[in-house]
């Protein structure tokens, strides 16, 4: 197999680097740490790491173009690298996927995404995505306000997991193997079952239920009306 281009998608800059659109680099740079890539160089436009994953040759790519520009930086290094637009792996954020979940699939449009135009238009479009569902701010008018904000801090509960996910499950998709790949990412991000709690069981030294009290009438009745009855006589 010829060497893989995985591209995180985002926009360079602090001021952006919590943003919901900038999930792409946060998995790029889980795979880096992971996998244990060279350190970070700037070429093709770009932050550039390498290394190799179970002997097949992998460099992962930020572009540094802002999302909209993202293809001229990916065709640059694909094209450098003789890398086929088949061997490329883009990441990035999808709307239409609730928080959490993940899909993998090649070619197909854009829906809506800029960075995703600009590939398409620069390399073609039978690359792979792996989409990282955002969630939906629930209006088409609050799009570009909400991928340009930052998650919000409940959302590192299921973020966190789902991007170490993707860098732990990465070889998978390596051989081909989309869908164990995904079950891969599934299994990892799954939220733990509730554990069921066991009776207590009684101690020996202990009655499993408290003596039952004496009823009305009964022995200790008769003796108190015994004394009253000494007590009258």
């Amino acid at each position: 197999m010829s060497a893989v281009l995985v591209v995180g998608l985002g926009n360079p800059g602090p001021e952006y680097a919590g943003n919901r659109h900038n999930i792409g680099y946060m998995a790029a740079d889980a795979m880096v740490r992971r996998h244990s890539f060279s350190p970070w160089r700037a070429k093709f436009q770009g932050d550039v790491a390498e290394g190799s994953i179970d002997g097949t040759k992998v460099l992962v790519l930020k572009p540094l173009t802002y999302m909209n520009l993202s293809g001229q930086s990916v065709a640059a290094a694909a094209r450098f690298l003789k890398i086929p637009v088949e061997q490329v792996v883009v990441i990035h954020d999808e709307l239409d996927l609730p928080p959490g979940r993940l899909k993998v699939k090649r070619g197909g449009g854009a829906g809506g995404h800029n960075g995703l135009k600009s590939i398409d238009a620069h390399l073609g479009r039978e690359y792979r995505r792996i989409r990282l569902g955002i969630g939906h701010p629930g209006d088409k008018d609050l799009v570009a306000g909400y991928v340009l904000h930052d998650f919000a801090k409940a959302d590192a509960a299921w973020l966190a997991p789902l991007i170490d996910a993707v860098a732990d499950a990465f070889p998978a998709l390596l051989t081909g193997d989309e869908a164990g790949f995904m079950n891969r990412v599934a299994l990892k991000t799954a939220p733990p079952r509730p554990k069921k709690d066991k009776p207590a069981a009684a101690s020996a030294a202990e009655p499993a239920s408290p003596p039952a009290a004496p009823a009305p009438g009964g022995a200790l009745a008769e003796a108190l009306r015994a004394a009253l009855a000494m007590k009258k006589g």
